[in-house]
Order: structure tokens, then C-alpha cells, then sequence
């Protein structure tokens, strides 16, 4: 079937406020999003049938089983698939004006500006606090408008930031609503999320970015909208802006942004699923190792020796026997790993492993 713009987009341009200009003006624009996730890939999706001209995807990450109570547009046979490309499989599928593509490798310092160069907005649909930053900065300097979401537990936050105004000036950017970058927040693998509040910010988002595109309506701009799916209450916090351009490009000059979970793991301190599973069948070897899981309540398919939430581990405070390997263990090998360079920090010669991909993996 390939029907024509008036049929797929006519509820849309029915609208007065939107028309045959707003719908034009959406087929021209272009949106790159970045996150494949909760927030992104509803994101993605919604832009694309809303008439979205072009849309750009970046994640680096696979499709994983615990994604999919949350991140709908992902199926089980998706799983290890990487997102991005599953996701712009799906779109093709159903939005025939919108021209998709992606990049299947994380957003960096050394490629984001290459990445924002010629589009119109920017949907920061990560759940990393290092690229939010980065994305942000990065918006900023190259005058991007960015399209904020974020999530923590029942609670869900959106802007929009970084919006020419009609005195010629810049709205208010990420720094402005919090100017430094937290380093104990947990992501949603840490903390947990309900999908109900997921959906409703990654909703709230795409409405911003229709919003900005067709020029209707008043964007959550020089404000933070936050939302608690418990109490269903919101609040909109007032910003001002204080960080402008040349104070975020002397940041930018000296942060790196690093994340660790995009970051490539040591080989050297990896153990596979088959590997632990062999050492755990022979009774002998299996006494030469502690297991540590990092997260609670994991569902584990073995015993662990202790269990150690990653925002309180300490190395410092663990008694080690150099004659036992060390093991860390999560739900996918992330936070784990951290554990691991933690331990191999405090104690070089201690033999200490990552369950490579985590209980995830572990088939």
C-alpha cells in the first residue's frame, strides 16, 4: 500500500493550528535523537508518523529482555539486536515520508558535533547523565535547541532548552536547571522505573519538539516540567539563563564526559557466562571463588557470597583472600564492572572478574 500525505497525516491537518503549512513544515524538518530506549524510541516513532521529514538515531546499545516491559517498539525477537537499527527497521515500516537512519556507536565528545551539524533539534532520550551534559553543552555552542527528558523512580522531567528568543538571546539550558553534574544519581537499571511515566515523558517530549517545528503552542521553555506519576502532580520550576555560551565552551574544553557504559571493558577482567558455569559445576574450583552481586534483588540463577549495591560499594571495606577470584555480578555486566575497577584500583594483584553481559547472559 502506498497511500498519499493527505490520507496518512489527515486527523493532523485537519487540525487548523497545524494545516497543509504546519505538516509542510514537519516534512521539512530534520530531528536527531539520541537514546534508543524508553524515551527514544516512542520518541522516534511518534515523530516519524507525525510527518517528521528526517530523523537520525544513535545508540550503541542491543536489545535487551528487561528493556521490553518499558521500550514497546521492541519485540522478543529483537533481543540482542542492536536498537538502533531494529527500531529504524520499524519506522520504514510504517512511515514512508520520513527519512531514517543511525548510528549504531555512542555519542562522544570527538563525534557529537559532527552528529548535530545539520539538523534542526536535538531529544536527549539517554538515561546517562555524563552524555545529557554533553549533549547539552554541545547544544549550546552550536545554537541546537534541545528537547530535555529524564526519569528517576515514579518521577519524570522535560524542557526544552536552548531556544533563540525574539530579543536574539538563548532560553535556558540544562546547567541553568542543575549546574553541576550529580554523581550518585542511579539510572533506571539501579533504581527501577514504572513504563506508565516512561511513555508519558517520552509523549510529552515528542509534543515539544511538534511544538517547536510548527510553531504552535508554548514550549516548556526558561522552565522544568516535573511529573509524579504516583500523586499524578506536576510542577514547573522557573529558569533563568546563566550559563550561556562562552561559559559552557570553557567547560566543554576541559570535561570529557565520560560514561563508563559506553566505555570499552578490559578483556582481561571479563569472565563469559560459560566460563562461571563450568567453574560452578566442580565442586573443588567453586570453592576458590566470591561472588558479588552489585545490584539487590537480582533474580540469580546461583548462590553469591554477599551482595553489595553499587552506590555503596566500597573497596576498602572488603576483607580479600588473594587466593579466591573475585566475581562481580549484575543484571547486564554494567554496573558490575565498575564494581570491578573499583576492586583492581584498590588491590592490582587481586584477581577480580566481570561477569561479561551480566545475569542477562547468563543462559
Amino acid at each position: 500500500m502506498k497511500p498519499t500525505k493527505n490520507q496518512l497525516f489527515k486527523r493532523q491537518i485537519t487540525l487548523s493550528e497545524i494545516g497543509e503549512v504546519g505538516q509542510q513544515k514537519l516534512q521539512n524538518a530534520s530531528v536527531l535523537v539520541v537514546g534508543c530506549g524508553g524515551l527514544g524510541s516512542p520518541v522516534a516513532v511518534y515523530l516519524a508518523s507525525s510527518g517528521v521529514g528526517k530523523i537520525h538515531l544513535v545508540d550503541f546499545d542491543t536489545v535487551d529482555i528487561t528493556n521490553l516491559h518499558r521500550q514497546v517498539f521492541y519485540s522478543l525477537e529483537d533481543v540482542n539486536q542492536p536498537k538502533a537499527k531494529v527500531l529504524s527497521e520499524f519506522i520504514k515500516k510504517r512511515a514512508p515520508f520520513t527519512e531514517v537512519s543511525f548510528t549504531n556507536n555512542p555519542i562522544t565528545k570527538e563525534n557529537v558535533f559532527e552528529l548535530i551539524e545539520n539538523i534542526d533539534i536535538v531529544v536527549d532520550g539517554t538515561d546517562s547523565l555524563p552524555t545529557k551534559y554533553l549533549l547539552n553543552d554541545a547544544c549550546v555552542i552550536k545554537n541546537k535547541p534541545l528537547v530535555y527528558g529524564s526519569l528517576y523512580k515514579f518521577d519524570g522531567y522535560v524542557a526544552t532548552f536552548n531556544v533563540l528568543q525574539k530579543d536574539g538571546n538563548y532560553s535556558a539550558n540544562l546547567r541553568d536547571a542543575f549546574p553541576e553534574m550529580a554523581t550518585d544519581i542511579p539510572n533506571c537499571e539501579e533504581a527501577g522505573t514504572l513504563n506508565a511515566v516512561v511513555g508519558m515523558i517520552a509523549t510529552q517530549q515528542v509534543n515539544e519538539v511538534l511544538k517547536l517545528i510548527t510553531g504552535i503552542g508554548k514550549p516548556l521553555i526558561n522552565e522544568l516540567l516535573i511529573y509524579n506519576s504516583l500523586q499524578n502532580t506536576q510542577l514547573k520550576m522557573k529558569l533563568k539563563p546563566r550559563f550561556l555560551k562562552d561559559k559552557i565552551a570553557k567547560i566543554f574544553k576541559v570535561q570529557t564526559y565520560f560514561d563508563i557504559v559506553c566505555a570499552t571493558q578490559n578483556p582481561d577482567w571479563q569472565i563469559s557466562a560459560k566460563e562461571l558455569k563450568q567453574i560452578l559445576s566442580h565442586r573443588v574450583q567453586s570453592r576458590n571463588i566470591e561472588i558479588i552481586a552489585v545490584l539487590n534483588d537480582l533474580k540469580l540463577p546461583f548462590d553469591v557470597n554477599k551482595t553489595i549495591h553499587i552506590n555503596k560499594f566500597d573497596a576498602d571495606k572488603i576483607e580479600v583472600d588473594y587466593d579466591k577470584t573475585y566475581i562481580m555480578v549484575c543484571q547486564r555486566g554494567l554496573n558490575s564492572y565498575k564494581a570491578t575497577e573499583k576492586m583492581k584500583k584498590k588491590y592490582p594483584g587481586l584477581k577480580v572478574l566481570n561477569l561479561t553481559g551480566g545475569i542477562s547472559n547468563y543462559k
